[in-house]
């Protein structure tokens, strides 16, 4: 007797719980969107970036009236791109703040120590800030992925170089998950090709000292090196590489941030070739640009659009498709199948398939700052 009711007492929380989840958004006329990102820190720009692009589309669509007679709502914590900080801010928006779903949560590491959370929850998470190729091979039913992955992004850089007749490449990375994964990327897309790596250095992302990173990397006979880096250490190890009388070529992937790297080196940055993720933000070409821009200027981010912002423009766009298709009483559950219908989506000129593995986007384009310092393609 005492067994059947623990088990119809346990029966009771798990119901319960499953009634809590399908009821989260139903209740009220808002709908919570959970962030966690860094807006201190080494990659404050990029963060603050991106959540100012998500921001301007949420509060656009809101003032439409928002989705099905709902205001969306974002709920954004700085996790200055700590990974404790993350895995502690995403508890904290699920348990206190209460909200439906992720967007844009930021870093590959970062990320690494939250799906396990996402998955036991049943929290759908749209568009990680990470490309990491290792996190998308992981199971995870409610994680969709936005931008082209890390290995999307070195096998179109090496594609480039290797067309150039440019064969002796080394790898400069953070040594962390994201680091590595973009080091493995380099290195899948030259065993391609029958090459290796020429050489390669890392750094500490706490300390940024990339000096024997340089050493090693000017010892050798490098026509390219491609970064596996944010936009501080990226600068100090192209300084201090030139100061050595080398002169390769500097590639570094859409992380970076174009407009940080920029502010950070001056004059300097020219050169450097970026690899970038979605449209370029700054030509009418694509629909989804005309879009942003078209904004009223009051609810577009201060600085302009840029790279990182249009992507978290794209992200909660993405996110919003998705709510409008789960319908005037949505689910965690119905959220998940809405976004699993997306397959394709065009978001305006930059098309989106979320079937499958929820990969999302493999688009990948190479840029570089010209001598004015305006990015060119």
């Amino acid at each position: 007797m005492k067994a059947l009711r623990r088990a119809l007492t346990g029966l009771y929380f798990v119901c319960g719980a499953l009634l809590a989840t399908s009821l989260h958004a139903q209740q009220g006329n808002v709908i919570k969107l959970g962030q966690s990102l860094p807006l201190s820190g080494p990659l404050a720009e990029l963060g603050s970036e991106y959540r100012d692009g998500a921001l301007a589309y949420l509060k656009w669509i809101n003032s439409k009236g928002g989705i099905h007679g709902r205001r969306i709502e974002l709920v954004t914590l700085d996790d200055g791109y700590v990974v404790e900080k993350s895995v502690e801010n995403a508890k904290q928006l699920l348990d206190k703040e209460g909200v439906f779903a992720f967007l844009g949560m930021f870093g590959s590491a970062n990320y690494t120590a939250l799906m396990p959370l996402v998955n036991e929850r049943g929290v759908p998470s749209v568009a990680p800030y990470t490309g990491a190729d290792e996190l998308r091979e992981q199971a995870s039913p409610q994680t969709f992925w936005l931008r082209a992955s890390y290995g999307d992004e070195t096998e179109k850089i090496v594609d480039q170089l290797t067309t150039l007749g440019i064969n002796h490449i080394a790898v400069f990375y953070q040594n962390d998950a994201f680091g590595k994964a973009g080091l493995k990327g380099v290195e899948v897309a030259l065993k391609k090709r029958n090459l290796k790596v020429i050489a390669s250095g890392s750094f500490d992302k706490v300390k940024n000292d990339v000096t024997e990173a340089v050493k090693t990397i000017a010892a050798a006979d490098t026509q390219a090196v491609v970064m596996i880096s944010t936009y501080k250490p990226t600068a100090l190890f192209v300084k201090q590489m030139r100061a050595t009388g080398k002169q390769p070529q500097f590639f570094a992937l859409s992380v970076v941030g174009y407009k940080a790297l920029q502010a950070e080196m001056g004059a300097e940055a020219a050169g450097i070739a970026i690899s970038q993720v979605t449209p370029y933000p700054w030509s009418a070409s694509s629909g989804v640009v005309r879009e942003f821009d078209a904004l009223p200027p009051a609810l577009k981010p201060k600085g302009g659009i840029t790279y990182t912002n249009l992507e978290g423009f794209i992200a909660a766009k993405a996110m919003v498709e998705g709510l409008r298709r789960a319908g005037p009483q949505p689910t965690r559950e119905k959220l998940v199948s809405a976004l699993e219908s997306m397959a394709p989506w065009d978001a305006g000129g930059f098309l989106l398939d979320f079937s499958g593995k929820h990969l999302g986007s493999r688009f990948s384009e190479v840029t570089i700052v010209g001598n004015s310092g305006r990015l060119l393609r």
